[in-house]
C-alpha cells in the first residue's frame, strides 16, 4: 500500500515534544499543546489546486523561497502577511526538505523549555503516494461528483439560477444571492441551504443536520449527504432557500404549481 502524505506528516509532526493534531476550518493542523500552530495541511484550499503545507517561517524566509523557487513555494492566504510560507507537495519537492521546514516551523513557535528536548531530526519514512487532488480532495471523488450532479440538476431547474465557485465550493445563486452550496466537511459531503433560525433547532434533532460555522447564525443549515441523499428532501430545502432570496419576478416564473419546476 502506498504511504499517504498525511500519515508521514502526522508521524513527523507528532514526533516533536508536546505536539498534537487538530482540525480547524476543515484543515488538519499540528500545534504545540495548548499553544501555536506550526503546520497546516491544505488540500485544494478554496479551489487553489494545490496540495500544500502552510508553515510559520523565520523573518525573510518567505520572500527568499518564493523568489528563488516559485514552483515549490508561495505566499499562503490569511497567514502569509505574517511571514508564513506555503510549501507545495505536488510539484516534486523532496521529503527531507519538507521535514526540515516543518522542524524549523516547530522551533519558531515552541516555548523555549521544549526546544532543549527537541533532539535530533526524527527519522520518518517519506510518503510514496502521489499528491493527487482527485484522490485527496473529497469533492473530486466519484461519489461526490454523483452528488454534485443531483444538486446541480435540482438547483439549476429554478428560474434565473447560475452555478459559481465560491471559496472553492460549487454554489448556486438566485440572481445575485447564493441559496445553496456543496462542500466537504472533514471528508463528509454536505449540502447547505438557508432555512431560517427558527427551523434550525428542530432540524438539528436529526443527526444528519448541523448548523455550519461562520454563517449558520444567519439561518443556514448543513445536511450530510455522504451516505444517503433523499432527493425529495433536497428539492424541498432548495426551493425554500430559493424562495427566500429570489426576486418577485423569479418567484412569479415558478408558476402556479412551483413544485413542477423541480421535477426530475
Amino acid at each position: 500500500m502506498p504511504r499517504e502524505i498525511i500519515d508521514a506528516l502526522r508521524e513527523l509532526s507528532l514526533a516533536f515534544p508536546e505536539a498534537e493534531e487538530m482540525v480547524s476550518h476543515g484543515m488538519v493542523n499540528f500545534r504545540v499543546r495548548g499553544g501555536k500552530v506550526f503546520v497546516m495541511y491544505a488540500v485544494n484550499h478554496h479551489g487553489d489546486g494545490r496540495v500544500a503545507l502552510w508553515l510559520p517561517a523565520p523573518e525573510g524566509a518567505q520572500r527568499l523561497h518564493v523568489r528563488e523557487e516559485p514552483q515549490h513555494y508561495f505566499v499562503p492566504p490569511y497567514v502569509g502577511v505574517r511571514g508564513w510560507l506555503g510549501v507545495r507537495l505536488d510539484q516534486g519537492i523532496s521529503w527531507p526538505r519538507v521535514a526540515s521546514l516543518v522542524r524549523i516551523a516547530y522551533e519558531k513557535v515552541a516555548p523555549r523549555r521544549l526546544l532543549d528536548d527537541i533532539g535530533p531530526m526524527p527519522t520518518v519514512r517519506p510518503p510514496t503516494a502521489r499528491a493527487n487532488l482527485d484522490k485527496l480532495d473529497p469533492i473530486r471523488t466519484v461519489a461526490a461528483q454523483r452528488r454534485l450532479v443531483s444538486l446541480r440538476k435540482i438547483c439549476l431547474a429554478l428560474p434565473e439560477t447560475a452555478e459559481i465557485e465560491q471559496f472553492g465550493r460549487p454554489t448556486w445563486r438566485a440572481g445575485k444571492k447564493s441559496f445553496a452550496s456543496f462542500h466537504a466537511d472533514d471528508a463528509r459531503l454536505c449540502a447547505l441551504f438557508w432555512v431560517g433560525v427558527e427551523r434550525q433547532g428542530w432540524l438539528t434533532a436529526d443527526p444528519r443536520y448541523r448548523i455550519p460555522p461562520y454563517f449558520g447564525h444567519n439561518g443556514w443549515i448543513q445536511l450530510d449527504i455522504t451516505e444517503t441523499a433523499v432527493l425529495a428532501e433536497i428539492r424541498a430545502l432548495a426551493l425554500d432557500s430559493y424562495r427566500h432570496f429570489a426576486l418577485k419576478r423569479m418567484l412569479g416564473a415558478l408558476g402556479a404549481a412551483p413544485g413542477t419546476a423541480l421535477a426530475t
